[in-house]
């Protein structure tokens, strides 16, 4: 079973992704917003894709703030994660977000929140999933 890490701040959010992912999709799901964990996971390839909010107020790595944005950077800097598949989630939808955040951060897709077409949310994510 393919698994997600949703790394997001809002729990609201979190369990609502989760809920939408196991039930439709059928995927395993993770959740955390501590960039140490996210890395961990990442390095020991116990998710097949990344859910990553772009604002994340109370993430903090190596003794620095970070928002999704940076944690993409250092996921795509790193040979042994760069091929992991990152989508960022944001409310930040302002035309030009998209493309800006994605060249910015080298993630492989963008959702905007709220998500309102689940179903069109999964297909989004089940398209980046790598099959085996």
């Amino acid at each position: 079973m393919k698994t997600v890490l949703i790394v997001e701040d809002d729990p609201i959010n979190a369990r609502v992704f989760a809920k939408i992912l196991t039930k439709r999709a059928g995927l395993n799901v993770k959740h955390t917003e501590n960039v140490e964990e996210v890395m961990q996971i990442a390095l020991d390839k116990l998710a097949d894709i990344i859910l990553m909010d772009v604002s994340l107020s109370r993430s903090v790595y190596q003794g620095k703030s970070v928002d999704g944005i940076k944690i993409t950077q250092l996921l795509k800097a790193n040979p042994a994660t760069a091929c992991l598949p990152v989508i960022l989630v944001t409310a930040h939808a302002m035309e030009g977000d998209r493309h800006s955040f994605l060249s910015l951060s080298g993630a492989d897709g963008y959702i905007s929140k709220p998500v309102v077409d689940h179903q069109e949310f999964v297909d989004q994510i089940m398209a980046l999933l790598p099959s085996d």
